[in-house]
């Protein structure tokens, strides 16, 4: 496995890469990888020649410092795990190559980045925007991967690659879950025995709240339920949304399961969760 650490040698081996037409797959991730990030270098190296993984933990997406710093780094383990997958390359920059200077550019994507995680951390979705967008011109990827648990994420990315004109395919990739249901996330080896055993109830919700809905109960009052039941289990939660899956526009109740998405945010400790769950699992 290549592992970069500057552009240049990066850009050229691509380059070579790409003489012998063949397709690259980029999986960018800011490390402390799980196995839900190996499915996306599964998904990849199945659909492409190369695949390429970043590593980078984006300091413009962070409007809380402290969470910056807490942020796990395991870049060993990291490389350790990419080259048991066969991951063909690893680009890890440091803050020098990728803001060499301090970057004034901002993105507004309207209504789509203020709601939900928009809501709740201000200015974090033009930070993904600007590194995401740095990653697809430098590597120029074929096809991206990202996973449903960051499903606004991937809805804001999706209106960057078609404003911008992204000469790419954007996939994305189902949650992986822990035994007990909890969605894999770097975030997860933050949380002490006792906060990961209460952190599971952000899925149970979301089963709950799914379950009840289609058998046509209020969704309002079903968020009471989840905020009671959270506040018992001494989870502080932040949201419990019901929106249209294309563009999260948040519903009161539903009128096609099939275009509904339920999306969660909780504090459990000092760790911020966050999960969803199709009304039904037909491809989003």
């Amino acid at each position: 496995m290549h592992i970069f650490r500057e552009i240049g040698p990066m850009k050229a081996y691509l380059k070579r890469e790409r003489s012998n037409l063949s397709t690259v797959g980029l999986v960018p991730t800011m490390g402390a990888l799980h196995a839900g990030h190996m499915s996306l270098l599964h998904a990849s190296k199945k659909e492409n020649a190369i695949t390429v993984c970043s590593i980078y933990v984006n300091p413009t997406q962070f409007n809380n410092l402290a969470d910056l710093e807490k942020y796990p780094r395991t870049l060993d383990k990291d490389i350790q795990m990419l080259v048991a997958t066969e991951c063909d390359a690893v680009f890890c920059p440091d803050n020098s190559m990728m803001y060499p200077a301090v970057s004034q550019l901002k993105f507004d994507f309207g209504a789509l980045d203020k709601i939900l995680e928009g809501e709740f951390r201000p200015g974090h979705y033009s930070g993904v925007a600007l590194v995401v967008s740095k990653l697809f011109n430098l590597v120029q990827p074929n096809r991206a991967y990202f996973g449903q648990k960051d499903f606004q994420q991937f809805r804001v990315i999706s209106r960057l690659v078609e404003e911008l004109k992204f000469d790419l395919s954007l996939v994305c990739a189902p949650i992986v879950r822990e035994v007990d249901g909890l969605a894999m996330s770097s975030r997860n080896m933050r949380l002490n025995a006792a906060e990961r055993k209460r952190a599971v109830i952000l899925y149970q919700s979301l089963k709950q709240t799914r379950d009840r809905l289609l058998q046509g109960e209020s969704f309002s009052q079903l968020r009471k339920t989840v905020a009671t039941q959270c506040n018992l289990n001494n989870v502080k939660l932040e949201y419990l949304a019901l929106a249209d899956r294309e563009n999260l526009t948040q519903l009161d109740n539903i009128t096609d399961p099939s275009r509904a998405i339920l999306l969660i945010a909780a504090q459990v400790g000092d760790v911020r969760l966050i999960d969803n769950l199709f009304l039904t699992e037909n491809s989003n």
